[in-house]
Parts: structure tokens; C-alpha cells; sequence
């Protein structure tokens, strides 16, 4: 089986990709590739069994309706007059809400923060997957997951805040070598050093683990017939399920 990661970013320059192979118990990262470009992206989303990527893949279905209606000039007074809390629902998705009940970990906001020029991306590039004829489902059921390393990271028990500050680089040195003592059967190779100076490519490593987790029933689904709607159009995020492991991912 082979997974890929990728830590998708509005431009090349930050984008990183990673490729695990897994056989027989044992993994090996094939490669871990930094500035991909959309051809480099979508070459390795169309031949993964399995690919997690780092990125919002919709926006808030209220927030969706919000700017229709705001386009139309008939955005609606919302309930409680305009008490901070109504931006609540325009700003997080169902899944963020989700995940930061089960983690404590808030996801950053793909409708009021800057992390919308990645969505805008990754759905250009997801558009141009499916006219390749691999469709993805936002949910997360088909070739491609939303992951959040971070989240992936707490639930696993490894450290999850602080690696990506350029005043501390000994913070992903030391991740990375926590996630090595937890995955003796991931054998990372010439890509070890790689991963330990570039946070980009330690989380396109992270989201290839959390896309193996997600192809074996490892992560959390939506809980009801809400949230599975809201999944089909806001997109899912497929954080391993509480309890679980790295040691079960072979």
C-alpha cells in the first residue's frame, strides 16, 4: 500500500510531499520532497492508495450562505442581534468544531484566516484530480483525506506545539525524534535529516501516517446524519481515534 502526505501551502515554496510504502509490517518512506508544484502534487495524489492532505477541503456551509446572501443584499440580523458569538458557525466547520472537542486543538478558521488561499488551491487542485477520473469525496471515503497534523500528533501522545517556530529548531528535532522511538517499523531512511530541519516535510511525513491510519479505520467519522452532511460539502477531518496508536498503523 502506498500513502502519501502532503503539507499543502498557497505556493510551491512551502508545499512538501511524502510517499510511505507499507509491506508486511514494515513501512519505508520512499521519498520526502519539498517546493512541489501542482504537477508534483497531483502526480502523487493520482497514484496513492490512500493520500492526507493537510488542508481545509471546504468552507463552512453557514458561511457559504452568509456570503450569498450578503451578495444578493439580504444578509439576515442573526439571532441574538450581533453578539460576537453568531461568527462562530461563519468561521469554523463542523468537523473543526469536532475536532477541537475531541483534542482541545482548534484548526485554523479556511473562511477568516489565511489559510483560504491553501484552500483555494487545493481545490483547483482536487477539481483537476477528478477530471484525471479520481474523484474526492470531501468526507474523506475515497483516495484523498483531510488530516491536521497537530491534532494527529496529541492523540498519538508526541509533542504538537511549538515544533514550527524558527526561534526554537531543536522543538522539531525533538519530535522527530520522539516519532522515530514510536515507529520502529517506519524506516525513513536518507529523509530522516530532511524531516528533522523542515517542518514542512515533518508533517507531509505526518499526514502520510495519518492517511495509513485513516485507510485502516483508525481515525474518527462523523458521529450522525448531521455531521455527515456537513462533511460532504465542508469536508472531514480524519484524526486517529482517541486511545489509538502509531504501533498499529503496519
Amino acid at each position: 500500500m502506498l500513502t502519501v502526505g502532503v503539507d499543502l501551502a498557497a505556493e510551491p515554496e512551502g508545499t512538501a510531499l511524502a510517499r510511505i510504502e507499507w509491506r508486511d509490517g514494515q513501512a519505508v518512506v520512499l521519498d520526502v520532497t519539498r517546493r512541489a508544484d501542482d504537477a508534483a502534487v497531483l502526480a502523487a495524489l493520482a497514484e496513492a492508495d490512500k493520500a492526507g492532505v493537510d488542508c481545509p477541503l471546504g468552507w463552512p456551509d453557514e458561511f457559504l450562505r452568509f456570503v450569498t446572501a450578503h451578495q444578493a443584499g439580504a444578509v439576515p440580523l442573526p439571532p441574538g442581534g450581533t453578539a460576537p458569538g453568531w461568527r462562530r458557525a461563519l468561521a469554523l466547520r463542523v468537523t473543526d468544531l469536532v475536532v477541537r472537542e475531541q483534542t482541545g486543538v482548534t484548526p485554523l478558521s479556511v473562511s477568516a484566516d489565511r489559510i483560504g488561499y491553501v484552500a483555494m488551491r487545493c481545490a483547483v487542485l482536487l477539481a483537476e484530480l477528478a477530471r484525471q477520473g479520481r474523484p474526492v469525496a470531501r468526507d474523506g471515503t475515497g483516495p484523498v483525506a483531510e488530516v491536521y497534523p497537530a491534532a494527529s500528533l496529541k492523540i498519538w501522545g508526541l509533542s504538537h506545539r511549538g515544533y514550527k517556530r524558527p526561534a526554537d529548531p531543536a522543538a522539531l528535532e525533538r519530535l522527530m525524534a520522539e516519532l522515530t522511538v514510536q515507529t520502529p517499523f517506519l524506516q525513513q531512511g536518507s529523509f530522516a535529516g530532511l524531516c528533522r530541519r523542515s517542518h514542512d516535510a515533518a508533517d507531509a511525513l505526518i499526514a502520510a501516517l495519518a492517511a495509513r491510519a485513516a485507510a485502516r479505520g483508525l481515525t474518527l467519522r462523523p458521529r450522525d446524519s448531521a455531521e455527515q452532511a456537513a462533511a460532504r460539502t465542508e469536508g472531514w477531518v480524519a484524526i486517529p481515534l482517541a486511545g489509538t496508536r502509531l504501533s498499529q498503523l503496519p
